[in-house]
């Protein structure tokens, strides 16, 4: 079954997407710039209304490396979160990770942004004391990592669902099921509120991404919830064969092989894809007669 979608807005989620590394750098860059200087004025505003004595670099500079900060350590938590994805089935184990990262995430952010206003306040010839206000910054900090958190989880979300997802056929209730379900033949694909079918025969080569395998077929990436190793345990052995940590590839697929000078090699598949040979992969390539 499928969903009506127009094709006009898939069209243009599907260009989106086309251009979403430079639209995420800009988003981080631009977000940490805005929060940098909302909060500079926020905060110039607190200290004139409480009376202090603190200059307008003062303020400007503790904002400032604060965001700077997050900005520095935002590739970080995204690897984080991309490694140790939250589930439904999961959540509950990943709690305690969770919370030890919010920790290692505040002393991180801490210490960068100590470390940048100590040297702006040297520049300026002073001194800046940071005093006993972990506890206070770690408040603020848990905060902002789990906003961070939730905010990747949802994006990631809307990107799996604007380029299709791939799932496993499930055994049917009643009755034999049509296909091996240990050795899948086909994956169903949930895309924009459609479904549809994938031959496994028709996937070029698969890409471990942590807890997902994105399998490649015909130009189009659809993430699959698995490790790289689960899913070679269930494909045809004589057809997909692992020739990297992170990558498997469909035999049939190969164009050549190009050795490097490294004792690894290119593998050139028929679209033009390179994907990487490891050296402890390339004897079972050739054992496979390619």
């Amino acid at each position: 079954m499928s969903a009506n979608v127009d094709p006009t807005a898939r069209g243009a989620a599907e260009r989106l997407l086309a251009v979403r590394r430079p639209l995420e750098v800009g988003y981080w860059v631009i977000s940490c710039a805005l929060s940098a200087i909302g909060n500079s004025l926020t905060a110039r505003i607190d200290v004139a209304r409480a009376g202090l004595q603190f200059a307008d670099w003062e303020v400007a500079t503790w904002e400032s490396s604060s965001a700077l900060a997050v900005l520095l350590l935002a590739p970080l938590v995204i690897a984080f979160t991309a490694r140790w994805p939250v589930h439904v089935d999961n959540w509950l184990r990943r709690v305690p990770l969770y919370l030890l990262a919010s920790v290692v995430w505040s002393l991180l952010h801490v210490g960068l942004m100590v470390t940048m206003r100590k040297l702006v306040y040297a520049m300026q010839g002073t001194t800046y004391v940071f005093g006993d206000a972990f506890g206070y910054e770690y408040l603020k900090d848990a905060r902002t990592f789990l906003g961070i958190v939730v905010l990747l989880h949802m994006y990631r979300l809307l990107v799996r669902r604007i380029q299709g997802e791939a799932s496993l056929l499930a055994a049917p209730d009643h009755g034999p099921p049509a296909e091996p379900v240990e050795r899948p033949e086909r994956f169903l694909v949930r895309k924009l509120g459609r479904e549809f079918l994938v031959a496994a025969t028709d996937i070029e080569w698969v890409q471990g991404a942590g807890n997902y395998a994105n399998l490649h077929v015909r130009g189009h990436v659809y993430p699959l919830r698995s490790t790289l190793a689960q899913l070679q345990e269930r494909l045809d052995p004589a057809r997909f064969l692992r020739v990297h940590r992170s990558h498997l590839v469909n035999l049939a697929q190969i164009a050549s092989i190009e050795p490097v000078d490294s004792g690894d090699a290119r593998i050139h598949l028929h679209d033009g894809t390179v994907v990487p040979c490891s050296r402890r992969y390339r004897d079972q390539l050739k054992a496979a007669g390619t």
